[in-house]
């Protein structure tokens, strides 16, 4: 046993005293579905939904005599510092961007109490993390890195160190996603060769993969937030220092709209409430295949701080992906009786999701923006097919990121 596992292990044992363990459940609608033994560490289940406060309770036990502590952070991990400010009874200042979902600033506030107080600063992490620190330096306090501390890591090796326990051994394979790599190097560090791992990211914050094709941390160009509690735009120096050995072959990254699908899936089927980032292992198991088939597998559910009001979107992003939602352009003939003609083009599973039109005066022809549902995505070909031989003009704008943006 290693002097790494003998701290996380008594990390562990030390948060038996604040929270439970949460629950490692085989799950028998995905063992089915892959031929695998299939089972979710339930982090979305912790106190704060989320694994975070395992890595800042461990930071903070270990700074005795320090009244004051500060974060950044726009989510999981405010949460996890306020839960704890709370428990050892210290001060927190706590930066989130302006523009956080009103929903994470008043669960923030509600984990901390009057332990924390909640400042709202910059429209972006960047600014809000430079206002953090320079807040942490002027006052003296302990700044909380969200991953790239040795304590935060070691706290989240606790994830690892639970699984064993509940598991009565080490899964032949573990499934976890990244973000800035606390839970991942804390889970290597702990589990060391003794199973098989792959690293999730989400394709608009893949900085693990960037780091290792670098052979350092680099920060990325641009990071698309969709999946929040994974969307890094720099690994940590100290994280990737124990995960740059785990080779690109282990590393998947995931299209943020298929997470979409996942998560649709595990609420309508499970029941089960994931946040984008918490559904990142599950989902990659569509690309695991063969390499799990008959294998005990764990799939680390990070989060499930989802707000209720992004399911629409969620619901449309899935759509999209796919392949049963569209959205096109159609020029209209400017005629009675052209729209009937149009409609009469739609199959019996074909459904009128959003029309716009407006007639425009001396033009013979008009645009109309179209969204259609249907119950298979092989109905287009059908549709378009027939779409072209009445010689109708159109454009499938459902890809185009830039459109999308001003009309869906």
């Amino acid at each position: 046993m290693t002097d790494f596992q003998d701290r996380a292990r008594e990390a562990t044992t030390q948060m038996r005293g604040v929270f439970a363990a949460t629950p490692l459940l085989r799950n028998a609608h995905l063992s089915d579905r892959f031929e695998a033994d299939v089972w979710l560490k339930r982090e979305d289940l912790s106190p704060v939904r989320s694994y975070k406060l395992r890595g800042a309770f461990n930071a903070m036990r270990k700074q005795d005599g320090v009244a004051l502590f500060v974060c950044a952070s726009a989510g999981n991990h405010a949460q996890g510092v306020a839960f704890m400010c709370r428990h050892f009874g210290v001060r927190g200042v706590i930066f989130m961007p302006v523009t956080t979902p009103q929903q994470k600033i008043e669960k923030t506030r509600m984990f901390g109490g009057d332990a924390i107080e909640v400042r709202l600063t910059g429209d972006y992490f960047d600014d809000t993390l430079r206002a953090a620190q320079t807040f942490c330096a002027e006052a003296g306090a302990h700044f909380l890195s969200p991953f790239d501390d040795e304590d935060v890591i070691e706290g989240q090796a606790s994830v690892a160190v639970e699984i064993e326990e509940q598991l009565g051994g080490l899964p032949d394979h573990i499934v976890i996603p990244v973000g800035g790599g606390g839970l991942s190097a804390g889970t290597i560090s702990y589990f060391g060769t003794g199973c098989q791992y792959t690293f999730v990211e989400p394709s608009g914050g893949a900085c693990l993969q960037a780091a290792l094709m670098a052979g350092k941390p680099v920060k990325l160009p641009k990071v698309n937030t969709f999946a929040d509690g994974a969307a890094v735009g720099q690994i940590g120096e100290r994280t990737f220092a124990r995960l740059s050995g785990v080779g690109l072959a282990n590393v998947l990254t995931i299209p943020e709209d298929r997470l979409c699908t996942t998560m649709l899936d595990m609420l309508n089927v499970e029941g089960i409430v994931l946040e984008p980032a918490g559904a990142l292992a599950v989902d990659a198991l569509k690309d695991l295949g063969q390499a799990i088939r008959g294998r005990t597998v764990v799939c680390v559910t990070s989060g499930g701080n989802f707000d209720f009001e992004r399911l629409p979107e969620v619901k449309e992003r899935a759509q999209r992906y796919s392949g049963v939602k569209k959205y096109f352009i159609l020029r209209l003939p400017q005629r009675p009786g052209a729209l009937k003609d149009f409609l009469n083009i739609l199959g019996p599973e074909d459904d009128i999701a959003r029309f716009e039109y407006l007639k425009k005066s001396a033009r013979n022809f008009g645009s109309v923006l179209i969204g259609i549902e249907t119950t298979d995505a092989a109905n287009f070909d059908h549709y378009f097919a027939k779409l072209d031989a009445q010689g109708f003009t159109y454009q499938d704008i459902t890809d185009d990121e830039l459109l999308a943006q001003f009309v869906i």
